[in-house]
């Protein structure tokens, strides 16, 4: 027996919508985050409660949502960001979809609160978006997010242990402060501080924010990457092939200032990295590829982590040539870069588009090669060279590589056939 065909109920679409956009707490701080930062914000405070699965609020000095579109903004395909299809295909915006709200006012008791510069403060509840009560609120918005999937059980009991969320809404957190360094951030967990991230305007800073979040050793090993070439400019961090990792848990690449997981990307990364690296190890990098809006496709996943490049071949030759050639420009007398120098580090100055701060194309500047720890290594080649008796000349002359056609230096041995 067929059913009849029905129109769904509003809940229920933005359920299924949830599904897509809503995996756990740290879906929802990104959401948030990028609306704070399509806002305008300078500062945002992120506190949250076991992990974020009982408590999520972020708060944000952005421009604040006027009266009139609070109950609006809680509805589905509702946006300020785009208005037609060319705005679609040139969006700068991090959010558009206008779905992120309502979703996940749809699986949490949602409270939004607001208000405009010279305004006065108003709050919706998530399930009654049609009743406005006037609230005490500085410039600003604070979105408030309880009992995530408390009414989607089957969800709920797939969220993990409350470190594990937590670890998960950190990254997130780690993606836009890496994205943003205009920006002061602070997270706290269970009403304790965790990262308090400030603003950062000058190269020294924008290395503390690295460090931050990095570690110092990343970079100790970082090399600039600064590289313009038919619209396209590459600019960030590169680890240098010692500071190898077990896993590829220390890669950040943002294509105009948003944080994407790219194939592409990461193929061609690998192979500018497949010479001086061993096999199964995974290169470290927090790099930042600008292009015309127009020539890459963000429109390719609902939670807006992956991107389609209209010229996907000339991108990828472009990213790797750009760390390729980064990594055979290291000389062995380099050493290790120790903190407090910046020479060489680009500082990402920041610019207005459309009404949001945005980092400004890289321009091609003179870098002052980040040192690279292999005059140690060379003398320690050496000195095994000296202890294997079965070895001969030219091995014996670690002492003086020809830095032309050996870069980052050479084996000059083999053992048990791996190292």
């Amino acid at each position: 027996m067929s059913s009849r065909i029905q129109q769904m109920p509003d809940q229920l679409i933005n359920q299924i919508a949830a599904g897509e956009v809503v995996e756990r707490p740290a879906s929802v701080v990104k959401e948030l985050l990028e609306n704070s930062i399509d806002a305008g914000a300078s500062r945002i405070d992120i506190d949250v409660e076991q992990g974020g699965i009982k408590r999520i609020r972020i708060r944000d000095n952005g421009g604040g949502i006027h009266r009139d579109d609070l109950a609006l903004a809680l509805s589905r395909h509702a946006t300020s960001k785009i208005r037609n299809l060319d705005d679609l295909e040139r969006v700068m915006s991090l959010g558009f979809r206008g779905e992120a709200l309502p979703s996940i006012a749809s699986v949490s008791r949602m409270t939004l609160t607001s208000k405009q510069n010279d305004a006065e403060g108003w709050q919706v509840l998530g399930d009654n978006p049609g009743e406005l009560k006037p609230a005490a609120h500085a410039d600003g918005t604070t979105v408030e997010v309880r009992d995530l999937f408390f009414n989607v059980p089957a969800r709920r009991k797939f969220l993990k242990a409350e470190k594990t969320e937590f670890d998960h809404l950190d990254e997130v957190i780690s993606r836009v402060a890496l994205s943003r360094f205009d920006l002061d951030i602070q997270l706290q967990h269970n009403g304790r501080v965790v990262r308090n991230l400030r603003a950062a305007h000058t190269a020294g800073e924008d290395l503390q924010r690295i460090a931050a979040i990095c570690g110092q050793e990343f970079v100790r090993h970082a090399r600039a990457v600064d590289v313009v070439a038919g619209g396209l400019g590459l600019r960030g961090w590169i680890a240098l092939p010692q500071f190898s990792r077990a896993q590829a848990d220390m890669q950040y690449f943002f294509v105009n200032g948003r944080m994407v997981r790219d194939k592409l990307v990461a193929h061609a990364i690998r192979q500018a990295y497949q010479d001086v690296l061993y096999h199964g190890r995974h290169p470290a990098f927090v790099l930042y590829l600008q292009l015309d809006p127009a020539l890459v496709d963000v429109n390719a996943h609902p939670a807006k982590h992956e991107v389609r490049f209209r010229e996907s071949r000339s991108v990828h030759d472009f990213i790797f040539r750009a760390v390729h050639q980064t990594l055979a420009d290291v000389r062995p007398q380099d050493q290790p870069h120790h903190g407090a120098e910046t020479a060489g580090i680009p500082s990402f100055a920041t610019t207005a588009s459309h009404g949001v701060s945005r980092y400004a194309p890289p321009a091609l500047s003179q870098q002052t090669p980040m040192p690279l720890q292999v005059a140690e290594q060379m003398m320690a080649y050496a000195s095994l060279a000296a202890g294997v008796q079965d070895l001969e000349p030219p091995f014996t002359a670690a002492d003086h590589p020809d830095q032309n056609l050996h870069p980052l230096g050479y084996a000059i041995a083999q053992l048990h056939g791996v190292f």
